[in-house]
């Protein structure tokens, strides 16, 4: 059965294309930066919204059949199963990323919902061996069900704990028995409404203790790739205790978990918590903990997650210029946290959709490229900090700077300025004629 049959394999066929099922800057071979597109950007398919989300939101039911043809829900789920494998092939995708409730069934116990995951599992370890595809991140959904309501590992009872933790044991199974190269922690309810019920010390190191717990059995089992946890100010919670970059590595200074776990960056979340993009991803890679991408974008007016596909060119570039700074993907890559509009409800808007993000994601690595090697940004911001090459900056910079040494070179001084202006506008012009040239 075919579920995509006015797809066509998309193929790159240049810039001046009129064709909408091609890809005008995606060229998965060619090489840039000494990497083929394809190796650089790692392109994932989001289960969640391409085979499960049917469009529903606060004040509306869903506008798009996502039951494939199924009639029962196994058979819903193993059509979802062959539908994303089918859409993956004909984009050139080569990962695909999933929560354990997005690709089975849920039964009434936890021994049902494993028993209907094996099943399912089975179906597509065999697929990837026949398609080629890689699993880039699975995932645990302790968020969703009513019993998780007030969090998983902030919940304030103990069995909700006990069952979330059982539920991440197999789902990072589930991941090691698909190849995954790594596993998300995404606390969709971990934090408060309000502060008048909440003990938030005791969430906070529950939420610790839940996360050495689960991380150290998944090495125990054989378990190589990254751990990811990914920041989110808010929604569905007032305020989610992973807050933004920084706060989630507070987190794992305090509990010990940086030798283990990386952050995996949302375009959306980071705006969200009142940040860009580049912000969220420099505050990762200057403290070591770059791991993946979520990549969409939100909107700007709205005050929610739209988890829209990506399509601002200035945003991409920037995105991949901290990548390429990063030294690239090591296990992560670009997961398509991105949903078609609910008024564009048909199998091709998904393709379209997908091949915009993609485009949009392509044409930021040339330009990203294109900064690098003109040089100017770079050597902008070296020549700002010279300072610190020669003389007292020198000792500052090397850390062997004394507190008297540098109250005697200040008496000596009398006063200091400033000598390095910021020329923000002129770097931004010089941005725009890199892009545009």
């Amino acid at each position: 059965m075919e579920f995509f049959k006015n797809v066509p394999v998309v193929k790159y066929e240049g810039k001046d294309s009129a064709n909408p099922m091609a890809f005008r800057y995606y060229n998965p071979e060619e090489e840039i930066a000494g990497k083929t597109m394809r190796e650089h950007l790692k392109f994932a398919m989001s289960y969640w919204h391409t085979l499960c989300a049917e469009g529903t939101d606060m004040f509306g039911r869903g506008t798009m059949d996502k039951s494939f043809g199924g009639q029962t829900p196994m058979d819903v789920y193993k059509n979802k199963a062959y539908a994303a494998f089918e859409l993956m092939d004909k984009l050139s995708i080569d990962y695909f990323c999933f929560h354990d409730r997005d690709i089975a069934p849920e039964g009434e116990t936890l021994a049902e919902c494993n028993a209907n995951l094996d099943v399912i599992v089975d179906l597509m370890e065999g697929l990837m061996k026949e398609r080629g595809k890689k699993l880039l991140w699975g995932t645990a959904n302790c968020f969703n069900h009513p019993r998780y309501m007030n969090g998983a590992g902030t919940s304030p009872d103990a069995d909700v704990f006990a069952y979330a933790a059982a539920q991440i044991k197999k789902a990072i199974e589930v991941t090691i028995r698909l190849g995954g190269s790594g596993y998300v922690y995404w606390g969709g309810r971990e934090g408060y409404e309000t502060l008048l019920n909440t003990d938030m010390g005791k969430e906070l190191d529950n939420l610790g203790f839940l996360l050495k717990l689960t991380s150290q059995y998944g090495r125990s089992i054989g378990f190589k790739g990254d751990y990811y946890i990914e920041p989110k100010p808010k929604e569905p919670t007032k305020h989610q205790y992973d807050f933004d970059a920084a706060t989630v590595i507070g987190f794992l200074q305090k509990y010990n978990l940086t030798e283990d776990f990386k952050l995996n960056v949302e375009a959306n979340h980071a705006t969200l918590a009142g940040h860009t993009f580049q912000h969220e991803l420099a505050v990762a890679r200057v403290n070591g903990a770059f791991g993946s991408i979520d990549a969409n974008q939100g909107d700007l007016q709205l005050g929610w997650d739209t988890d829209q596909f990506p399509t601002n060119v200035y945003e991409t570039t920037l995105c991949m210029l901290e990548v390429l700074k990063a030294g690239g993907f090591t296990n992560g890559g670009l997961n398509f946290d991105a949903k078609t509009r609910r008024a564009s409800w048909t199998p091709e808007d998904i393709a379209y959709s997908y091949i915009a993000g993609m485009d949009g994601f392509a044409l930021g690595l040339r330009m990203a490229d294109k900064i690098l090697k003109d040089g100017r940004l770079d050597a902008f911001v070296d020549k700002r900090y010279e300072s610190y090459k020669t003389g007292i900056g020198k000792k500052i910079a090397e850390r062997t700077a004394t507190i008297e040494e540098l109250e005697a070179y200040i008496l000596a001084k009398g006063d200091v300025e400033t000598t390095a202006s910021g020329r923000q506008e002129y770097l931004e012009n010089i941005f725009n004629a890199v892009l545009f040239s």
